[in-house]
């Protein structure tokens, strides 16, 4: 009788044996694999998961810190360049500013590469009598903004004031009783009102604004400005102020930087929080995730090991078992011409192929646990990520070699059935 055939007899006589020995193997090797492809599945999900999560944080930081540019810009300009002539103390004291420069110091700041500041406008400021009306006014005249050239155009902060209209502020509108579509005469002149500002609690509910040019001539200030406003920049030095006044200081030398409203630090601050707070939610999402990652690597790292040393103990009895049952018939057929090595290559083949078989159940087992439990994204599929050829070619090589193993002492055991004591025996 062949040993292949022995084998196989052996396999249908020993059937509870021989799947018991199975189902260890396949527990093991679905352990294994079911935990690698687990871990691979938490990587492909949490890749995913930040991917997306960066999106959404790059998004929503842009977003934020839009609004923040937004909120910050809309309190208006907040930089103000003055005269080398001004007295800052009487500026301070008046909030009128009675020094002059040349209007062409705007159309130099613009045409030069400065970064700290845009959003320029010149103007000329005065506090008069309103002759026709008998009350007093501060007269403001401006332009449209100067844009920088070597910047893309930006929205402007305050919209030119045409020639022959007039804006006023809160008071004088009240004071007067004009409204939006009335016409008056300021010194001389005749303007249609075509706004009128609601109440800000500051200067400008005093204030009647008129084309730049226009109060030029109505104060005899051609071609001079009294002041010119910009918007600081979101620089990242820390001291801003000092920046600004050192770029601009190179450009127009002799001029005067003052900051006035929330402070540019505290704007530019804002931007920088909105940021830095998208970037963090981004990396506390990144760390917690990978801490899951870890926590189940060790937890594998563990369980594996325990499972394989296990099953392997479970074949070993199995087969010590099966040999100590099965010792008449080992006696029987070494009486009968069986060597030894045959009787070796029984049990040894037949662990070898139980562990075949197993490891190419366990495989699908595992790989089925880690495809349904993986919780991989609906846009991913898992035979292209999670199928590996390469773990199966390790399964179908580690399964039979662990078998094998722990079926070697009592193999060898079986080779030393001394035949004719056993026959005594019977």
């Amino acid at each position: 009788m062949s040993l292949f055939r022995l084998i196989i007899q052996e396999m249908q006589h020993r059937k509870i044996n021989f799947l018991l020995g199975l189902a260890s193997v396949v527990v093991a090797v679905a352990c294994l694999i079911a935990s690698l492809t687990l871990l691979q599945a938490d990587e492909i999900q949490t890749t995913f998961i930040l991917e997306q999560k960066a999106k959404d944080v790059k998004q929503a930081g842009a977003e934020l810190e839009d609004a923040m540019r937004k909120i910050t810009k809309g309190l208006g300009f907040n930089i103000l360049i003055l005269p080398a002539n001004q007295d800052l103390n009487e500026f301070y004291l008046t909030g009128i500013v009675s020094g002059s420069m040349p209007e062409e110091n705007v159309k130099v700041l613009a045409e030069s590469k400065i970064v700290t500041v845009n959003h320029l406008l010149p103007m000329v400021a005065k506090k008069i009598i309103w002759p026709e009306k008998k009350c007093e006014v501060i007269l403001t005249g401006t332009r449209g903004e100067v844009p920088l050239l070597h910047r893309a155009l930006k929205k402007p902060l305050q919209q030119q004031v045409p020639k022959g209209t007039m804006v006023m502020g809160y008071q004088i509108q009240k004071k007067l009783g004009l409204k939006p579509g009335d016409q008056t005469q300021l010194m001389g002149k005749n303007f249609k009102v075509t706004q009128c500002y609601p109440e800000r609690g500051t200067a400008d509910d005093s204030t009647v604004w008129i084309n730049l040019e226009e109060a030029q001539e109505l104060l005899g200030m051609q071609n001079l400005v009294n002041a010119i406003l910009a918007l600081e920049c979101n620089c990242k030095a820390k001291d801003r102020v000092a920046q600004i006044r050192d770029e601009i200081g190179k450009i127009l030398p002799g001029t005067q930087i003052i900051e006035r409203g929330p402070p540019a630090l505290a704007r530019a601050e804002a931007r920088n929080q909105a940021h830095a707070s998208a970037v963090a939610a981004f990396e506390q999402e990144e760390t917690n995730r990978l801490q899951i990652i870890k926590r189940h690597a060790d937890f594998a790292a563990v369980l594996v090991p325990l499972v394989v040393l296990g099953c392997g103990a479970w074949i070993g009895f199995l087969s010590l078992e099966n040999v100590r049952r099965r010792s008449t018939e080992i006696g029987v057929l070494r009486a009968l011409g069986l060597r030894s090595v045959q009787v070796f290559g029984i049990f040894i083949i037949k662990a070898f192929v139980i562990g075949l078989i197993g490891a190419l159940i366990g495989y699908f087992v595992g790989y089925g646990i880690g495809v349904t439990w993986g919780n991989l994204p609906a846009s991913v599929n898992p035979e292209e990520v999670l199928f590996s050829g390469r773990w199966l070619l390790l399964s179908l090589i580690f399964a039979p070699i662990l078998a094998s193993l722990s079926s070697w002492v009592p193999a060898l055991l079986a080779t030393r059935v001394d035949p004719a004591t056993i026959l005594q025996e019977g």
